[in-house]
């Protein structure tokens, strides 16, 4: 209820404003360089909006203190505070990131504003689904002004679905212009000291999902002087991985505990019990994994390890990642498995011959600038 009846008088009615819409923590991070861009421009002022609880955090956290950036928890696509919030500010342009489908939005937006798609993406499971209420699809999708999609397939899916192919435009993945922190020498060596790592190897299983530690732990069995580091994508699973190394007869400790009273303790297994650590894991780690892809859930981001240049393994479900999966395959600088044998196998080799970092590097490069693509779309 707490959406639905939130102070919307903070906002200050002395600019024009942005109007910044996202699902979760995934989009709120990947929109930096797109916020980053706007707040230069101080005519506009930026308003985001987050559906979840999560999300945003993750936004008041990186902007309470930006003067110029007012964040609200979406009002679940109520008329009547969307009205409300148009009538009090005046709105420039509305931004609906990752093809965030919401009717009374959208036909405001278009009444007081323009309305952008930015980062578009159909996956291959939604895209039937849309298909079947594409009825519904085409006049909505009139009234957005132009579509900012990630890929030729995602631009030709919108436009089967009822955009018009004059207002589609195919500009790159905004995840490749996120800006990811670095580490000093200093704090990886804090974090590994914590973990007593001694001369074992780190085996970094980032935002694992039900079903997958349990084959990462079977995988993890046969690997010596290796400790094992398990990051679970939802924190309310912590209990169902404890269970799983009890089982096993696998010692483990959690980070908050050792943060608390570390230990000289020897384990064979962490598990990372806080949020918003997973890229300092990846840039210690030896091998990493990317949850979401051994089981059907369709893959989270491959490019954090490698911007810290690990190549990543993962498994066969890769329907949210599909064009960077296959770029990264095509490279040969991260690895497809299906199976536990595959598995092991792809750790040996990348023991004897790891991926180049600048090769690495070059793939970065060379898939900048979403950003300037869309902002110069948008603004033509």
């Amino acid at each position: 209820m707490s959406r639905l009846f939130q102070d919307i008088s903070i906002l200050d009615k002395t600019k024009e404003y942005i109007w910044i819409h996202c699902s979760s923590v995934g989009e709120i991070n990947l929109t930096d360089s797109l916020i980053n861009n706007f707040k230069k421009n101080c005519k506009y002022n930026i308003l985001i909006t987050v559906f979840t609880d999560t999300g945003y955090e993750t936004a008041k956290n990186k902007y309470s203190n930006e003067k110029n950036i007012f964040i609200l928890k979406f009002p679940l696509d109520d008329m009547f505070i969307l009205k409300k919030i148009f009538s009090q500010i005046k709105v420039s342009k509305v931004l609906l990131i990752e093809t965030e489908i919401w009717p009374n939005l959208i036909n405001l937006g278009n009444k007081y504003s323009k309305v952008f798609i930015v980062n578009g993406r159909i996956s291959n499971k939604s895209f039937p689904r849309y298909k079947k209420i594409s009825w519904i699809l085409k006049p909505l999708f009139s009234k957005i002004d132009k579509f900012f999609m990630q890929s030729e397939d995602d631009k030709n899916r919108i436009i089967t679905l009822g955009a018009c192919k004059n207002k589609v435009f195919v500009t790159g993945n905004l995840k490749f212009d996120i800006s990811f922190e670095t580490f000093s020498s200093e704090d990886m060596s804090n974090l590994k000291n914590i973990m007593n790592i001694d001369s074992r190897k780190i085996f970094v299983a980032g935002s694992t999902r039900q079903g997958e530690d349990s084959i990462l732990i079977d995988i993890y069995k046969n690997l010596k002087n290796t400790l094992l580091v398990i990051v679970p994508r939802h924190l309310e699973r912590v209990n169902e991985i404890e269970t799983l190394l009890n089982s096993s007869n696998l010692k483990y400790k959690k980070l908050t505990d050792l943060e608390k009273n570390s230990t000289s303790e020897r384990f064979q297994v962490l598990i990372v019990d806080k949020m918003g650590i997973l890229r300092k894991f990846y840039s210690i780690a030896d091998v990493v994994f990317v949850g979401g892809t051994l089981v059907n859930i369709g893959g989270h981001s491959l490019l954090e390890p490698l911007f810290y240049g690990k190549s990543p393994i993962f498994g066969p479900y890769l329907q949210n990642v599909k064009d960077i999966s296959k770029d990264i395959l095509n490279l040969n600088i991260g690895y497809k498995v299906a199976n536990k044998e595959e598995f092991l196998n792809t750790i040996n080799l990348l023991e004897t011959n790891p991926v180049s970092e600048d090769k690495i590097k070059a793939f970065f490069k060379s898939n900048q600038n979403a950003t300037e693509k869309t902002i110069k779309f948008m603004e033509e």
